[in-house]
């Protein structure tokens, strides 16, 4: 039997498999790419400005990363433990790195520096340094205490040092943070150099949560002042509560969440002693006071002194405005207003406001001769200035329209077509 000579064949899928480790191996053999090396220890880059050997650097003064060697600088970022940058600038050739915004101090700071030889190879360079306490410390003091409130409550922020300057008060207030669920639109007002309100647009939600809280410790304020810690405070509110009082028609609605559960005959200021229109915040509650004339300035032995054992008394003015027994007056109320601006009604009437009624509940005003409740000097009558107002006193929303945005603005970001 002839046979015929057998040919040796080699299987696609060997010759491919061989291609490919030419190809592994001719990669693998050296790169004259310097990106594909490890990068190298960049020994020649250090901090100046009084960073680095030891040293706390003064925050008030800039911190520079330098190189000594033929290295150019490509990249530097500054992170304090939280993770915030700080800005810098760095130099056309690369020789140097400057920090342009504010240091923090008392923070620990981690430096990051990318570098690049005359032959491209990239270097890496890691430091620490720390930044001196402060000698002025901004401290804040949040009110009202955690707890539970009505829907007018305003939170209060009550700072250690006065703070003038519009730009530092800009500072303060962006570290001043007020989180609230169901979340609403709310703003701080300057009411003077110590002392803010925040409240929202409107009145708070029922039933809310607010969590408000500072971002303040360490950041630069002003000329040698920088916040200190500061500890945060939460509230929740209870049913949306208004005691609505018509003193012209001598009667006090009470609402809990829009529905309406008491009408109450009442007794306002007399001619003279008109009790003060516009929306009040509930300040206190004291089951017993003694009120006397002589307390808002009426002299003993006038006609219209008086000194008066006083029940279930509900404070809504510091100047000594409350909502109160009054028994004394019973057959005026509904019918005359004949006190000394106080809100009076019946023992019984009285004693069911002050159980269904908490600290933050609004009282309003209407119908009144008197003049309307001012906002900041004699309790909270926060709710009387209109919000356009309200946020002319923020440093950070003044002079600028709702929504962010001016007509220029507008104009800018829709072109004509």
């Amino acid at each position: 039997m002839s046979q015929s000579p057998r040919h040796s064949t080699v299987p696609f899928w060997t010759l491919l498999l061989s291609s490919v480790a030419l190809v592994v191996v001719t990669a693998c053999g050296g790169s004259s790419n310097p990106l594909a090396d490890e990068p190298y220890d960049a020994t020649d880059v250090g901090l100046a400005g009084g960073a680095g050997d030891g040293q706390k650097a003064d925050p008030g003064k800039p911190i520079e990363v330098t190189t000594e060697g033929g290295d150019r600088i490509t990249d530097v970022t500054v992170t304090d433990a939280s993770g915030r940058r700080v800005k810098g600038d760095l130099d056309p050739d690369g020789s140097r790195w400057h920090s342009t915004g504010a240091l923090s101090a008392g923070v620990r700071y981690t430096v990051r520096v990318s570098t690049e030889d005359e032959d491209g190879a990239q270097g890496r360079r890691t430091m620490d340094f720390e930044t001196s306490r402060a000698n002025r410390v901004l401290r804040v003091a949040f009110g009202p205490q955690n707890g539970t409130y009505g829907v007018g409550q305003p939170i209060t922020a009550e700072l250690s040092e006065p703070v003038q300057d519009p730009a530092a008060r800009a500072v303060v207030e962006r570290t001043l943070k007020v989180e609230s669920e169901p979340a609403v639109q709310g703003s701080w007002y300057w009411v003077d150099n110590k002392t803010l309100h925040y409240r929202p647009q409107e009145y708070w939600p029922a039933h809310a949560t607010i969590d408000v809280r500072a971002t303040l410790e360490g950041i630069k304020v002003g000329s040698g002042l920088y916040g200190g810690p500061v500890k945060g405070v939460r509230l929740t509110t209870g049913d949306r509560v208004e005691a609505v009082t018509d003193a012209s028609a001598h009667y006090m609605a009470v609402l809990k969440n829009g529905q309406e559960i008491r009408s109450i005959p009442v007794t306002t200021g007399k001619p003279g002693y008109a009790t003060r229109n516009g929306v009040k915040v509930i300040l206190g509650q004291e089951a017993f006071v003694r009120m006397r004339g002589t307390s808002i300035g009426i002299s003993e032995g006038s006609s219209d002194a008086y000194d008066l054992p006083v029940y279930w008394a509900t404070r809504v003015t510091w100047s000594g405005e409350y909502v109160h027994a009054a028994p004394w007056s019973e057959g005026s109320q509904g019918a005359d207003n004949v006190s000394h601006g106080c809100t009076g009604m019946s023992t019984a009437n009285a004693k069911w406001f002050f159980d269904n009624v908490r600290v933050g509940d609004l009282v309003k005003v209407v119908g009144s001769a008197g003049a309307t409740m001012t906002p900041f000097d004699n309790g909270f009558g926060d709710w009387n200035m209109p919000w356009k107002q309200w946020r002319e006193g923020s440093a950070l929303t003044a002079g600028k329209r709702e929504g962010g945005t001016s007509p220029a603005d507008t104009a800018r970001l829709r072109p004509r077509l």
